[in-house]
């Protein structure tokens, strides 16, 4: 019996090559968005992956739209925490509405879309949660304060949870990512992207989203049941923690 992996932000970008990287591995996939009609029903006609529509900020939604995938498609056995927004500003700029916006949805979206899911997990003496953090959440990045704070909050969760959950067989951890060349980071003016982006990255290029979907794929894996709590740099050398 195929396991349910369920993706956040799972039609675009990272999301989506993690989708498409757990269907071609032979698991049952679906994905969830937010707001992107268009690019969600794009994906869906060409990969056959079913999509989902809730906001991870709602607690309610992802209990409910968790209800719906198990529904369709059976116990959800692996949980990537992918979805994720920005509202950039420097600090002096910054206002309340973007600080909880970001928080909202990076760090209580995990929360949301993990409470729904672990009880079953816990049940059934199994599960894998993969959250997808960031370089910022590590190191921080100017203009991101509440982008960096929720991304390091992912990890903090991460390593409490992973210590509640290894004894039921369930493992916990954090991917995270430096620039991927994602549609989001390719839209950044050349000039920048190549004189003071890339030359920080001593690998000399950017990730590929399919590299970030390997490494999420490992980690749901049987063969990973020995990692848990831990939290994987995917940066091509660019930090080092």
């Amino acid at each position: 019996m195929a396991r349910v992996a369920l993706v956040t932000g799972g039609t675009r970008g990272i999301g989506a090559a993690i989708s498409v990287a757990f269907k071609e591995a032979g698991y049952k996939v679906a994905a969830n968005y937010a707001g992107n009609d268009e690019a969600a029903n794009a994906f869906k006609a060409q990969t056959g992956i079913p999509v989902f529509k809730w906001s991870v900020a709602d607690y309610e939604a992802c209990a409910a739209g968790v209800k719906q995938v198990e529904a369709e498609l059976g116990p959800v056995e692996i949980l990537v925490n992918n979805a994720g927004i920005t509202r950039d500003a420097m600090f002096h700029k910054m206002t309340p509405q973007q600080w909880r916006e970001v928080i909202d949805t990076n760090l209580t979206g995990v929360f949301n879309m993990t409470h729904p899911v672990w009880s079953g997990m816990r049940d059934r003496k199994f599960g894998r949660i993969v959250t997808i953090s960031s370089i910022n959440g590590q190191k921080g990045q100017a203009g991101q304060a509440n982008y960096s704070a929720a991304k390091a909050g992912d990890i903090g969760f991460t390593k409490a949870l992973a210590q509640e959950g290894a004894r039921a067989g369930i493992t916990v951890n954090v991917i995270a990512p430096g620039y991927i060349g994602t549609e989001m980071v390719k839209a950044i003016d050349e000039k920048v992207l190549n004189e003071r982006i890339i030359p920080q990255i001593p690998v000399g290029r950017l990730g590929t989203p399919e590299e970030i979907a390997r490494t999420v794929l490992f980690l749901a894996s049987d063969d990973a049941g020995f990692i848990t709590g831990s939290t994987i740099a995917a940066n091509g050398g660019q930090y080092m923690s």
